[in-house]
C-alpha cells in the first residue's frame, strides 16, 4: 500500500491532545520530570536515518547549492536538538544563546514521553518544510522513515498516549524553529541563487563570468548578510577575518602571478592520485549532497560506527549545522567583500590563452562567484574542529561516495582530512594556495567559537 501524507497525518493526529505552554510566558518548568526517560538511553538510529534523508534531500532538490545546504543542516540540527533537550538530564536549550531564537515551548509536566518518537516527528516535520519544492521520490521517502519509525516504537508496545503526546510536541517544535528561520535572509534561498537585482563590481582583478556557463550574476551575492547562529549577526567577518587576500598584480615577479602559475602547473601536471582526491572532495550540487552534506556524512558514519547515543547524535548535528551554516555565510561575506577572480580567468588572461576554453577543467569545473576564501577550506575548517571535539582526532574510513562507485579512503588523522579536503580545490584548479590555507584557519575559528559560546548542559 502507498503511504501518503494524508494517511500519515491522520494516524498521527487523530485522538492527539496535549497542553504546551506558549514561548509568550517562558514555559513549564522541565525539572519535575519524574517520569521522563533520559534521552541517552535511545541509540542515535532514529538521528542518523534522518541525516542520511536529509542528504539525499538536499541531492535530489533543484537550487540546493552549497550555501542553502549549509542553512538547511543547521535548522535540521537545531530542531532535533531541541526535539529532545527536555528528555536529557541538565540539557539546556538553545534558546537565548543563539542569534535571535527565542523560548520553545516545552513538554507538559509530569507526563511520560518517548524521546526518539519526539525526535522522529520533529525530523519528518522539518524536512518537510525545508524542502517544499522536493520531488515526489523524496517527499514519500520523508513520510515512509516517519511511518517506519514510528511503527518501530508502537511495536515495542508504547502506548498510544505516550506516543500521540511525543509526535504532537516533535511536530511543534519544528514549527517554531521553522518560523525562527525565515527571519535570517536566507528563506527560500533554493529559489533565488542567482538574485537580477545583484550589480557585478567592475575593475581589474575582480571577479568575472567563467565558463562553460558564464553565469552573469554568481551565486547568492546577498548570503553573508544572513543572520548566524553563533557569530556576530553585524560584521560577521569581525570574528573571524582572514585578511586581506593576495595584492592582484600582472607582474611575473608579484606574489599573485606565482599562486597563479601554481595553479596552472598543478593542473596540468596531476598524478593520478591528486586527481582522485580532487573528485573525491569536488562534491558537486545535484549530484551530491554538497560540501556540508560531505561533512555531515562523515560524522554521521562515525557515529553509526561508535554506537552513540541519540542525546550525543543531537548535540553533534546541532554543533554541525550550526558551524556548516555560519561557515557559508561568513565565507559569502568575504568572497562578496573583495570579490577575486578566480584562477581560470586569469590564466587565460595572463598565463595561457588557449588553457582550459572550454571551461571544464580537468578535473572540475569552476564554480559561478568569486574566489577569496574557499568554501571549502572554510567548512571544512569549522565541520572537523568540531569533529575532532566530538571523537578525537582519530583515524578513520570515509565511505561518502562508495555509493557513487568511488574508493572509500583512509585518514590517519581529523588534521590529515582537513588538510586533504582543502588542497583538493587546488588540484580542481578551483583555487590559488592563500585562498584555501586562510579558508582553513577561517574554518576552524568558527568551529572553536561554535564549540566555546554555545552550552549544552547546565
Amino acid at each position: 500500500m502507498k503511504i501518503t501524507s494524508s494517511l500519515l497525518r491522520i494516524c498521527f493526529i487523530v485522538g492527539i491532545t496535549i497542553t504546551l505552554a506558549s514561548c509568550g510566558n517562558g514555559g513549564f518548568d522541565p525539572e519535575p520530570f519524574p517520569y521522563v526517560s533520559d534521552v541517552a538511553q535511545f541509540d542515535a538510529d532514529v538521528a542518523t536515518k534522518w541525516m542520511d534523508v536529509t542528504m539525499s534531500a538536499v541531492k535530489a532538490t533543484p537550487g540546493y547549492t552549497p550555501p542553502v545546504a549549509a542553512r538547511t543542516y543547521g535548522y535540521v540540527g537545531v530542531t532535533l536538538w531541541e526535539s529532545v533537550v527536555n528528555g536529557i538530564p541538565k540539557g539546556e536549550s538553545l534558546a537565548g544563546q543563539v542569534n535571535g531564537i527565542g523560548a520553545i515551548p516545552k513538554p507538559e509536566s509530569g507526563k511520560q514521553y518517548h524521546w526518539a518518537v519526539v525526535a522522529n516527528a520533529a525530523m519528518a516535520e522539518c524536512l518537510r518544510k525545508f524542502f517544499p519544492t522536493a520531488p515526489d521520490s523524496i517527499k514519500q521517502r520523508i513520510e515512509g522513515t516517519e511511518w517506519a519509525n514510528y511503527q518501530e516504537r508502537a511495536n515495542q508496545g508504547v502506548k498510544g498516549e505516550i506516543l500521540n503526546r511525543s509526535v504532537a510536541y516533535g511536530k511543534v517544535v519544528a514549527d517554531v524553529i521553522f518560523e525562527y528561520s525565515k527571519n535570517d535572509g536566507g528563506d527560500g534561498g533554493y529559489g533565488k541563487n542567482f538574485p537580477s537585482s545583484y550589480v557585478v563590481p567592475q575593475g581589474e582583478g575582480l571577479w568575472i563570468p567563467t565558463a562553460p556557463a558564464f553565469q552573469k550574476i554568481p551565486l547568492q551575492p546577498y548570503w553573508g548578510k544572513n543572520r548566524p547562529f553563533v557569530l556576530p549577526s553585524v560584521n560577521v567577518l569581525s570574528a573571524c577575518d582572514p585578511g586581506d587576500p593576495i595584492k592582484f598584480s600582472t607582474d611575473k615577479s608579484s606574489d599573485f602571478y606565482k599562486e597563479a602559475d601554481e595553479v596552472y602547473t598543478t593542473v596540468k601536471n596531476l598524478t593520478p592520485e591528486q586527481k582522485t582526491i580532487a573528485l573525491f572532495w569536488a562534491d558537486d550540487a545535484g549530484k551530491t549532497a554538497t560540501p556540508p552534506g560531505h561533512s555531515m556524512s562523515i560524522c554521521t558514519q562515525l557515529l553509526k560506527e561508535n554506537g552513540k547515543s541519540l542525546a550525543f547524535a543531537a548535540r553533534a548535528y546541532a554543533l554541525m549545522g550550526m558551524a556548516v551554516n555560519d561557515a557559508f555565510i561568513a565565507c559569502w561575506e568575504c568572497k562578496y567583500k573583495y570579490n577575486v577572480l578566480r584562477p581560470i580567468s586569469y590564466i587565460q588572461m595572463y598565463i595561457d590563452t588557449t588553457w582550459n576554453k572550454n571551461g571544464i577543467t580537468d578535473p572540475l569545473t569552476t564554480p559561478p562567484f568569486p574566489e577569496y576564501t574557499s568554501g571549502h577550506s572554510v567548512q571544512g575548517g569549522a565541520s572537523f574542529h568540531i569533529m575532532k571535539e566530538l571523537f578525537g582526532n582519530i583515524s578513520f574510513w570515509d565511505k561518502t561516495h562508495v555509493s557513487r562507485g568511488m574508493k572509500a579512503r583512509y585518514f590517519s588523522s581529523m588534521d590529515v582530512a582537513v588538510q586533504e579536503n582543502a588542497i583538493s580545490r587546488l588540484y580542481g584548479g578551483i583555487h590559488y594556495r592563500a585562498a584555501i590555507d586562510k579558508g582553513v584557519r577561517m574554518g576552524d575559528d568558527i568551529g572553536k567559537q561554535v564549540i566555546e559560546k554555545v552550552r549544552f548542559s547546565k
